[in-house]
């Protein structure tokens, strides 16, 4: 079961959307061209494409992934975009809203104020791996979802740790602080990899968080370095 919205949730430290679940990746063989849950490859657009650029280069970012936006019983299926800077070494959305970490939601969703989006036709990178050699290699991943044990519950609630990093859904384990303020509410986790991971994102030793408006039409993305 995906994560539907909570009654009562107000800002990114409540549980705004159960249930918490665990996204696994599954390497593909074939691109995936479906509206579903998905890590890497290109983004499969539900209106027209919005490829967001970096405000001060405009350099396109990399796409990240897909993560359907969670619904009440019933509702339209809406996705949201994450697109990410790359630069130096250093993956952009430190700052939530200075336009190097962009999340988008369709349809219906509305366009941050911060984001530049480029020309119709632009297209950048998508997520990418380093292989033997330091080269970028673009990787692409099915997301299957499963829930998270009750065990690692009850110890997120006992001391604010948490061992699993990609999730949606539940309440965040930030490491230092939640990047921005009521009313968004935390929608998923990323954790940051090495250079032999499975993906490269460089969250310094942290983890990537992605919010939404209490309308789940407009979105943010920030990390916090451990």
């Amino acid at each position: 079961m995906f994560p539907q919205p909570v009654e009562g949730a107000t800002g990114p430290y409540d549980a705004g959307y159960l249930p918490r679940v665990e996204m696994c990746l599954r390497p593909v063989d074939q691109a995936i061209t479906e509206p579903v849950a998905k890590l890497g490859g290109d983004p499969v657009w539900l209106e027209e494409p919005r490829w967001p650029v970096n405000p001060r280069t405009g350099e396109p970012l990399d796409f990240v992934g897909q993560i359907p936006v969670p619904a009440e019983p019933g509702e339209e299926l809406r996705m949201a975009y994450l697109f990410l800077s790359y630069e130096d070494y250093e993956t952009g959305g430190m700052d939530p809203e200075d336009g190097e970490a962009v999340l988008l939601v369709q349809p219906g969703g509305r366009i941050p104020g911060f984001a530049t989006i480029g020309p119709a036709g632009t297209k950048g990178r998508s997520l990418f791996a380093f292989d033997e050699a330091d080269e970028m290699v673009p990787v692409e991943f099915r997301i299957e979802i499963r829930p998270v044990p009750d065990v690692q519950e009850r110890y997120l609630e006992k001391d604010g740790s948490f061992d699993v990093e990609n999730y949606v859904g539940g309440r965040a384990d930030y490491r230092q602080w939640a990047g921005v303020e009521a009313p968004w509410r935390f929608f998923f986790s990323l954790g940051c990899t090495g250079d032999t991971g499975p993906y490269f994102l460089n969250f310094g030793h942290g983890a990537g968080y992605a919010y939404l408006s209490p309308d789940r039409l407009e979105g943010r993305f920030g990390w916090d370095g451990a």
